[in-house]
Parts: C-alpha cells; sequence; structure tokens
C-alpha cells in the first residue's frame, strides 16, 4: 500500500522538474488527478506515481512538461485522450497573478458556474502571457507599463498574443509607486530620486509588473541600473518588498498602495496603472466567459471588490480591446 501522502503544486514542479504553470496544465487536462484543500490545490502520490508510470510509456518527461515526441503541452488536447472521469468533472481554469482581487474573482466565479474549477496560479505578469501563449492559463492579470506610449498592457499583449483572439478588460486600477521608511526620512519624491548614489534598493522578480515598472522609468529618466545598490536583490511579491523596507534592510521598493497599508510602511504615489485581465475568444472559453464578463459588471461583485483598501473599481469590466 502506497502512503498516505499528498504533494502541493510547488512540490509537484520540485519532483518533476517543471514549471508549476505545467503542473496546472497537467492537472487542467486531467492528466494528474488533484483536490483542492482550502486554497490550495494537492495531488496524492498514488496519482503522482500512477501519472510517471503512464509518462515512462510515453517517452521520458520533457523539461517544461509532457513526454518526449508527444503533443506540446501548450496544444489543444483532444477528448479522447483525456479520461472519461476528468471529463465528467468540472471544467478547470488557471488563473495567474497575485492580486488579492483575483482570489474574490475565483471565489465568486465557482458561486456562479457550478461546472467550473478555478485553479489559482501566482505567477508575474509576463511571466502569465507567455503561459496563456503556451495554453497554460485561462484569464491572466498583468499590468505591464509601456513607458514610450504611456499605456499599459495592451502594447505587450499585442505583441505576445499576435494571430490570438482575445479580449482585455479591466478588473481595477490602483496606485503604484515607492516603499520607503515610515515618514519618508530621506524625502523621496520621484523615479529621479532612484539615482541617488548611496540609495539601497529592493526589486521584484524579473517579469513581474513592478519589475517593468522600474526598468521602464530607469530609461525613461536615464538612470543606469548598474549604478543602483541592491539592484540584484529580489522578493517575489509585494509584501516581500515593503517588508524589507520596514525592516530597514533597504532605502525604497516598487510596489501598490495595498501592500504598503498592509505591512505599515510609507508609500509615495508615483502612477496609476490599470491591472487588467486578458482571456483567448476560442470554442474552448466560450462557455464561461461571458459569465465572466457579467461577473465584472456585477454590483455586489465590484462593491466587494472596492473595499480591498486602494482599489478603484470605476473601470471594472470596460473592455479595452477585443481582437
Amino acid at each position: 500500500m502506497e502512503p498516505d501522502v499528498s504533494y502541493t503544486t510547488e512540490e509537484i514542479a520540485k519532483l518533476l522538474k517543471i514549471s508549476k504553470l505545467t503542473v496546472y496544465d497537467l492537472i487542467k487536462k486531467g492528466e494528474l488527478p488533484a483536490y483542492r484543500v482550502g486554497k490550495q490545490m494537492r495531488v496524492d502520490a498514488r496519482d503522482l506515481n500512477a501519472y510517471k508510470q503512464r509518462a515512462k510509456g510515453g517517452g521520458m518527461l520533457r523539461p517544461e512538461g509532457g513526454t518526449a515526441g508527444s503533443p506540446d503541452p501548450g496544444a489543444a488536447t483532444p477528448a479522447s485522450a483525456i479520461p472519461a472521469t476528468a471529463r465528467a468533472n468540472a471544467a478547470q481554469l488557471v488563473i495567474t497573478g497575485q492580486d488579492v482581487g483575483l482570489d474574490l474573482l475565483a471565489r465568486h466565479l465557482e458561486k456562479r458556474l457550478p461546472g467550473v474549477r478555478p485553479l489559482r496560479s501566482y505567477a508575474g505578469s509576463m511571466d502569465s502571457l507567455i503561459a496563456m501563449y503556451r495554453g497554460e492559463a485561462d484569464i491572466v492579470s498583468t499590468h505591464l507599463l509601456d513607458g514610450d506610449s504611456g499605456e499599459y498592457n495592451t502594447p505587450y499583449i499585442r505583441r505576445l498574443l499576435s494571430g490570438f483572439s482575445y479580449v482585455i478588460v479591466n478588473l481595477v486600477s490602483r496606485q503604484a509607486g515607492l516603499y520607503v521608511a515610515e515618514g519618508n526620512p530621506l524625502g523621496l519624491s520621484g523615479w529621479p530620486d532612484l539615482g541617488r548614489p548611496s540609495l539601497r534598493l529592493v526589486n521584484r522578480e524579473k517579469g513581474s509588473g513592478a519589475r517593468v515598472l522600474l526598468d521602464e522609468q530607469l530609461r525613461l529618466h536615464a538612470i543606469p541600473r548598474e549604478r543602483i545598490i541592491g539592484y540584484e536583490h529580489e522578493e517575489t511579491s509585494h509584501l516581500a518588498v515593503a517588508a524589507k523596507v520596514r525592516a530597514g534592510e533597504a532605502d525604497v521598493g516598487i510596489g501598490i498602495e495595498k501592500a504598503a497599508a498592509i505591512v505599515g510602511v510609507g508609500f509615495v504615489p508615483l502612477i496609476r496603472e490599470r491591472y487588467d485581465l486578458v482571456m483567448l475568444k476560442t470554442p474552448a472559453t466560450a462557455p464561461w466567459l461571458p459569465a465572466v464578463l457579467e461577473l465584472l459588471q456585477d454590483r455586489d461583485f465590484r462593491a466587494e471588490l472596492s473595499s480591498l483598501q486602494g482599489y478603484d473599481v470605476s473601470q471594472t469590466g470596460r473592455i479595452w480591446l477585443e481582437t
């Protein structure tokens, strides 16, 4: 008898040496049975071992999931290749992004669409769009500033999803800026201040919206990143960045207002960013996409979303672009 052990998606990714988004893709396709414990998805050891045996029978696992000689994991899977039990289960939607508003969206969708099981993947904006391109995500969130046009998201989406039909719709607007020590003892007030020689920065990971925002502002203000102390010091969330500033391990970080309020650190607002959702328009998304757009217009949902500090819902549900 196999031990009564289960694994998180992060543990599965490490064990199989694949990305967490690929794990979600396997769950979504019914190839790796999973169940929810609170907000977390888990996979039993016996199901993992069964999957590994099937993978060995079809070839070696590729670094990004699937087997050698098998179709790309982002490609559509024929219905005949999905177990009957998986087809009978609820459809699984992978929602990527780190904002708490996405957790709220997932809960409301689960109530509104009984046949849908939302899965949350905590990926950055750029990684989320790449996951959508590869077929590993269904609803992606993004807040990527194009410094040249001053526009959020659309320039990046046009380039990355060229040839796809999609819809870009607003979830919230929110203030982004600088995390500083309480009382702002260094008197930081704008992007040019990041060029101060002795200033210590704590950064976000590559591909995150906050990292893109920082890099675009450094470029626009001609501040060489090589001269910034701590530019290579990366954290993977707004909360972690704010916590480093509060602890005195850095003088400044980039992030959103809500995290500053939670951690209890000073905040200098510099830009109002658009936090949008992107969904592909395909036969597979047709059963649930209209319900998502309808939910974003729902008065109760918007009221609950607006109760989260620092969120502006005046544009929630507005479609910025539909191709």
